[in-house]
């Protein structure tokens, strides 16, 4: 991509990284060294949870932002899971609800005390199991608490409801694994990338795949939905194997907007879009940069601003909800960046120099809150509700404080389009797997000595009959002739 100098205004055209001080590190965190294509890290205003490299099941552990410095070898963690864990996200109402997904076929929901874990937590609100393979994406409804969303290596997309705490619909148009799903503002729509090398606009509660684009020449990784401005944002990889991001028009995917290259490397592009500003962030793992570029709905669409450049390389980012921010040293965005060389998570701010020190209306323009705008039997009859705003000038005030309430289950059938999910469990490792297979190779050959060993023992019992029949007929038939003389 040629980064020839424009000259165009923007208020964001000198916005700047700053990376947090020692003191305001997390230091010493265990960060695991799985190589799945996701972030390993999820953070709130609250919270900041990191995925970690554990032995015998999958852990994370989540620590209160506050809580810098150096972490407790022996830190309690969060290991109710039997595989390793590949994503984690938190509910963007409920500070203290995270839902993980696993190798383990299951996705579970959390509930952490307030203050964080005083001791290993292994049991979870909601364990939610079925799908057949191991589940690597999870994403949490933008405008519905009760509602999350599960994709699996079975290649299929299952939507909980968690006020009962069951799949309610199953989207089953996928023919490989799904890489990633991204919503639009209302949660009305449904983008996903998948490895068939297909992007899909997708109505979830139907299920109807509305658009969907065969990317030749262009190989989607990431995708992600540009807000309320009817454009969504892929990153992945030209034909010639150099990085790329190509823009298209959500109604029509018939062919890309733009396209453009960015460079030659080799590790996945995240993209991060900031539907406030506007500003659209690219960090590659594997990368020590982030470039930030600003997106427009006239030409030239994209518009890149500058380039935050470190020596270290990224295992994955989290991001800091806007309620989270600095509003008074005009933060517009902040990163946690995750070292697994050192262990290390580092806050990384995006700020706007300005040398005003009252509100900068036009930084921070209403955002979505932390109140849900529906319910979920309210999204699922079909009702679609922008998120509830709030400002940032008074400081965050959560409006009500919502409790999490979770559904008390029964042994039952979980039937989500004519399939009974929960009929047999299935297994939830590829050991599991294989043991399984050979405990039933065993029954069956077990059986089937069993089978025949019965046949035998039928065959003689009815030879027996046979005998004592004749040995009945042949007494009746002396006792008449004895009569008979």
């Amino acid at each position: 991509m040629s980064w020839r100098p424009t000259y165009r205004s923007s208020k964001f055209r000198n916005v700047y990284g700053k990376v947090g001080n020692r003191e305001h590190c997390f230091d010493g965190v265990p960060i695991t060294k799985n190589v799945h294509d996701n972030h390993f890290c999820a953070v709130n205003s609250t919270f900041l949870a990191v995925v970690t490299e554990s032995a015998g099941g999958g852990s994370f552990i989540v620590i209160p932002v506050s809580q810098v410095g150096r972490l407790d070898s022996h830190y309690p963690k969060v290991c109710g899971h039997q595989g390793n864990v590949l994503d984690i996200k938190w509910n963007p109402f409920f500070e203290n609800i995270i839902a993980s997904c696993s190798e383990d076929t299951s996705v579970r929901v959390w509930e952490i005390p307030e203050g964080g874990l005083r001791r290993n937590m292994t049991e979870a609100v909601l364990e939610l199991y079925g799908h057949s393979r191991r589940v690597g994406v999870i994403e949490w409804h933008p405008t519905s608490s009760a509602i999350l969303f599960s994709a699996g290596y079975d290649y299929k997309v299952l939507i909980w409801n968690l006020e009962i705490g069951e799949p309610v619909k199953m989207i089953d148009c996928h023919t490989d694994v799904i890489l990633s799903m991204s919503f639009n503002t209302d949660g009305s729509l449904l983008a996903t990338s998948c490895k068939d090398k297909k992007l899909r606009v997708i109505e979830p509660r139907s299920g109807a795949v509305l658009q969907q684009a065969s990317c030749k020449n262009h190989r989607v990784n990431r995708v992600v939905f540009l807000g309320n401005m009817k454009r969504l944002l892929t990153t992945g990889f030209s034909r010639w194997n150099t990085r790329q991001i190509a823009l298209w028009d959500q109604e029509d995917l018939s062919m890309p907007i733009i396209e453009e290259d960015i460079d030659g490397l080799s590790g996945l592009l995240f993209p991060f879009y900031d539907a406030d500003t506007h500003m659209l962030y690219l960090a590659g793992k594997g990368d020590g940069n982030i470039r930030y570029f600003e997106i427009t709905t006239e030409k030239p669409f994209l518009q890149y601003l500058m380039e935050f450049r470190s020596p270290t390389p990224q295992k994955g980012l989290g991001v800091m909800p806007k309620h989270g921010l600095d509003v008074g040293a005009c933060e517009v965005y902040r990163f946690y960046k995750l070292v697994t060389l050192k262990g290390l998570i580092e806050p990384i701010s995006m700020i706007v120099p300005r040398r005003s020190d009252t509100y900068q209306e036009d930084l921070y323009p209403m955002t979505a809150g932390t109140e849900p705008a529906l319910s979920a039997s309210e999204w699922l009859s079909g009702i679609n509700k922008d998120p509830v705003l709030m400002s940032l000038k008074e400081g965050y005030q959560r409006p009500n404080q919502l409790v999490f309430k979770a559904p008390v289950k029964e042994k039952k059938s979980v039937v989500v389009n004519g399939i009974d999910l929960l009929e047999n469990v299935p297994p939830r490792t590829e050991n599991e797997l294989l043991r399984m297979f050979f405990r039933q190779q065993d029954e069956l050959r077990r059986l089937k000595e069993e089978l025949t060993t019965k046949d035998v023992r039928i065959r003689q019992l009815e030879l027996e009959l046979n005998n004592l029949k004749n040995v009945i007929c042949l007494s009746f038939s002396m006792c008449t002739i004895n009569r008979l003389k």
